[in-house]
């Protein structure tokens, strides 16, 4: 738990998502970068695939949006993540905040809400610092397809 009262449970464990506040509904960003990868959908089977293709906003070195105020006007396709949507957030990487809470499921030992440390998500592999490149320097999306690190996997097979 990071500086707060030890007897009282943190916000995200005693609000729904619909409850929050705008400062504690950002706050759930651990600012891995994996929602600004670029994605691809298999039209067969409706399944996404991840690339390494980073949107041209996102500063892949703090994995956070160059101009986070005005991104939906700047990159149409941005999703600005919202209550209402909820029920999308299985496109959002298995590790995020927003699609765990949704899902009734506990964050990851990892985030920095927890950890009370902002590094905590590039320490655990969970950011794209190190693999991400500018989508400018990408010529064709299907080549830089990837499978993102699942700490939750690899905790299984450490079993």
């Amino acid at each position: 738990m990071t500086k707060q009262d030890k007897t009282s449970a943190p916000f995200w464990e005693q609000k729904r998502l619909s409850q929050m506040t705008h400062q504690e509904w950002e706050s759930l960003c651990d600012g891995c970068g994996r929602c600004c990868l670029h994605k691809l959908e298999d039209e067969d089977d409706g399944r996404m695939y991840y690339t390494r293709a980073a949107c041209a906003l996102l500063d892949i070195k703090t994995c956070r949006c160059n101009d986070y105020q005005n991104r939906e006007q700047l990159m149409p396709d941005c999703i600005q993540l919202s209550i209402e949507q909820a029920e999308y957030f299985n496109w959002l990487p298995s590790t995020c905040a927003y699609r765990l809470l949704a899902e009734g499921e506990p964050l990851p030992d990892w985030h920095p809400l927890i950890s009370g440390d902002p590094d905590s998500v590039v320490k655990a592999g969970i950011s794209v610092r190190d693999f991400a490149k500018p989508d400018k320097d990408v010529t064709d999306l299907t080549e830089e397809v990837i499978a993102l690190p699942d700490p939750k996997k690899a905790e299984q097979n450490d079993t």
